[in-house]
Order: structure tokens, then sequence, then C-alpha cells
């Protein structure tokens, strides 16, 4: 018995023996990540199986790789889900959030490491006793937002704490935007991820605290609440809150801290004109519209208008009458560009509201061939050190090569595969459920991403005292 055992966990820390990884979703978030699996599985002897609903699209890529394969997955698929978790050491989630609590369980029964990009769900929380249990590690919160924004943010606050200093305020804000480059229409904005979270971003109520007051800005307010941030080189952004800043109080060891906010960018005056779909219940996700299938885009804006004041008034008149805005301002000419005010048909056969938004950004905001996208985060920490008062500000601008290499993917996807080969040699040794706030997960992930040109540009200033 005590030689299998010895047995046993030689096969386990044998760093020679071929590792083999499954990747599950292969979407536009993938592309940096798969890169990067494929680039390291050479000199690391890992066997790579990428499985997606399609995967088409990777077929010429690995035909000649004998450590790669794609196959068509079904998470869904119980049988499959088992066989294919069966086979491997690690897992990594890129599928929808939504889906990664099936996988989770599945690496629970297999006994099986799992990393994802997103957040953790109540559902995984109940997991962490099993986790830790089983010597398994389930590393959440690991690409972008969640991700690097923890990793880059926990740096500077063990930092400016191993300084003696007590930070008083942390705002954090991070955009997946456009580059200036392929900024060629009036929203300052296209798609890098999925459209779907984008139309559906900031439901609910955002809580954060400020000068030590909690703060709440339901839906129906929080694009009219902004703030404005400057980033060297790139200009001026809007900023609005994050729907829960508070409970990463505790996650960052900063319980006491009289201002903390997380929030996302966007060019200055998108939050304006994106607070008239909100006003206008065109984001609501909650029921099907009656008669999509003969609906124009001016028909379905119109179904959310009210009455016409007097028999000649135009569909734009409507609406600036009813929400508010100016009929010459650039918010009405930003819902103008989107077609909204033709009789261009739908062509949907049942939808949302939310649903039929998404459809005609989606033809609008797409990134066409060439054109690149661009991650801008930024920290600003405010904090004591000494009797005097300090400003710190970290800043990331990552731009994308092209339309699949993008910004977002690189970010999203190299931390994650960092953290997995890491894992895979075993210098990861936390179990249960984790997120990369911790010195010996985030240090060489930052180090690692800045062969990437991935790195923080932190400008600091002490305040003028009066």
């Amino acid at each position: 018995m005590a030689l299998q055992v010895v047995i046993a966990k030689f096969k386990r820390n044998d760093t020679n023996a071929m590792k083999k990884i499954l990747l599950l979703g292969a979407g536009r978030s993938a592309s940096s990540l798969i890169q990067y699996l494929l680039q390291n599985a050479p000199s690391e002897n890992w066997h790579i199986t990428i499985g997606d609903i399609n995967v088409d699209h990777l077929r010429d890529r690995i035909a000649q790789l004998d450590f790669a394969e794609a196959i068509v997955f079904n998470v869904h698929d119980e049988a499959q889900r088992a066989a294919e978790v069966s086979k491997a050491d690690l897992v990594i989630s890129l599928l929808p959030a939504i889906f990664h609590i099936e996988v989770a369980r599945e690496c629970m029964k297999q006994e099986k490491h799992l990393i994802t990009a997103s957040y953790v769900s109540p559902e995984f929380r109940e997991l962490h006793e099993e986790a830790k249990q089983k010597n398994l590690t389930i590393l959440m919160e690991s690409g972008l937002d969640p991700g690097i924004d923890h990793m880059s943010a926990m740096a500077v606050i063990r930092r400016v704490q191993g300084m003696g200093g007590k930070i008083t305020s942390f705002k954090s804000y991070t955009g997946g935007l456009v580059a200036p480059e392929s900024d060629n229409n009036p929203w300052n904005y296209k798609f890098s991820w999925n459209p779907r979270n984008v139309v559906l971003a900031g439901q609910g109520t955002a809580k954060y605290i400020k000068n030590g007051e909690y703060k709440y800005i339901p839906y129906h307010q929080l694009f009219k609440r902004t703030d404005e941030l400057y980033v060297e080189g790139y200009g001026h952004f809007d900023g609005y809150a994050n729907r829960d800043s508070l409970s990463y109080r505790e996650h960052y060891g900063l319980m006491d801290i009289p201002t903390m906010l997380r929030g996302t960018l966007r060019r200055i005056g998108y939050c304006a004109a994106w607070d008239v779909f909100v006003q206008l219940g065109l984001t609501d996700d909650s029921y099907d519209l009656e008669g999509v299938d003969s609906m124009t885009h001016r028909s379905y804006l119109e179904a959310f208008l009210p009455p016409a004041a007097f028999a000649e008034e135009t569909p734009q008149q409507r609406l600036c009458r009813y929400i508010g805005i100016a009929p010459e301002g650039e918010i009405i000419s930003k819902l103008e560009w989107l077609g909204l005010f033709e009789e261009t048909p739908l062509g949907m056969q049942a939808a949302t509201p939310a649903q039929v938004l998404e459809k005609i950004l989606v033809g609008k905001w797409k990134l066409e061939t060439g054109d690149k996208d661009m991650i801008v985060m930024q920290h600003l920490f405010e904090y004591e050190l000494d009797g005097e008062q300090h400003e710190l500000t970290s800043s990331l601008v990552v731009l994308g090569d092209d339309e699949v290499q993008t910004a977002m993917a690189k970010t999203v996807g190299l931390p994650v595969g960092i953290l997995a080969k890491l894992l895979l040699q075993g210098k990861i040794d936390r179990r249960g459920v984790v997120i990369p706030i911790y010195p010996d997960l985030y240090e060489p992930v930052l180090e690692e991403l800045k062969a990437y040109g991935i790195d923080f540009v932190e400008v600091e200033k002490v305040k003028a005292t009066h």
C-alpha cells in the first residue's frame, strides 16, 4: 500500500511526463491563449485538446502538429464531457460563464484542476472545500477583468503597505475599446468580446464606497453618473461604476478603506448615448417582443416611443421630446448612424428587446478586416505615508494586432496560459477555489506579460497640503 502511494505521488509530481490540457472554448477570446499553448507545448511536453461546438477555423492551424487536436465538443453531452475531462491533467474553460459550473463539477468528479477567466459565482464557492479535500486547484478570475486588474492592483497595494503606507482610496477602470487607427464611427466603439455582455452591462445596482459613505446607483441612472479619466497619449474617457465594488475590499485586504470603486471605461459621449437605450427599455432581456418577424429597425424603436404630439412629428422628434435630448446633438447623430430610424427589416423570428438591439449593433460595430482593438486599464490610488498624501496612477494600454489576435484575446488568454504553465510545472500549490491575489501567483504572471507588451506605466505625485 505504501509503495502504491509513493508511485501515485511520483506520477503526480513528475514534471517530465506528458501533461494533457483540455481547452474548452475556441471563440474570439481564445485566439491568444491557443497560440500560447501551442507555442509552449513542445518545450513543456503538453498535449493540447481544443473543444468547441465549432472548431473548423482551427483545423488547418493544427493539422501538422502531433501534440494538438481539435474536437467538436458539446458541454451538455454528459458522456462526452466525462470522457474528455477524464483524459486531461488540466481543464481550461473559456466557454460562456454559465457553462463553467458543469465543467467544474465534472472536474471535481474526475479530480482534475480547472482554470477559468470568469468571476467566482456562489455555485463555485460551494466547491471550495471539496476541491481542497481532493487537493485540486480551481483557479478563477484569471483573465483581464477579472484577472490582470487583481494582479496589478495587488502588486501596488502590497508595495505601498510594505513601505508602511495606508491606502485611503482605490478606483479601477477597464475598457475594451477600439484602437485610435480603427476608430471610424461616431460611437468610438466596436465589439472585441461577447456583444450580449455589452448590451446587458450594468444591469442591477452599482454599489461602492466614497469617503466612508456607501453609494448606490440604480441601473436607470448608471450611465448618467460617470467619472472622467485621462490616459496619457490616448486622451479622455468616461467611467461608469461596476455592479459590486464592495466585495473586493476583502480580497484586497482593504476592509477599512474609505473609497473604493471598480468601473468600466468608454470614450467620452458613449455613456450619454447608451443611456437612451436604457431609458427606452431596449436593453431589457426579460421578455419576448410580439411581432418581431415583421419588424424593421424603425418599428422596433417606435414600439417604445409615446404617440406623436402632432401629425408631422418624426420618430427622431418624438424620441428627443420623450428622453429630453437635443434634436441637433451628438446623441441623435449616433442613433441615426446605427440606422435605428430606417425601415430595414430585422430578419428575426423571436427576440427580446435586448436581442434585437444586439443584432442591430453587431451589424455596425463589428471589427472589420485589419481593425485593431484596444484595452485600457487604469488604477487610481491615494495613500498616506510619513504624514504625506500620495496619488499614484497605474495605466495599461494594449493594442490588438488585427481582428483575430485582439488586445482582448491577449489580455484574457495570456494570463490564463501562464497560470496553466505554472500549475502544470508544480509551482502553484494553493488548493480550492482561488483567485490570483497572492504574490506567488501574480508576480510571475505580471513579469512574463511584459514580454508581450502588457506592462503598466505608473505616475506618482505627492499631494500639496494646505
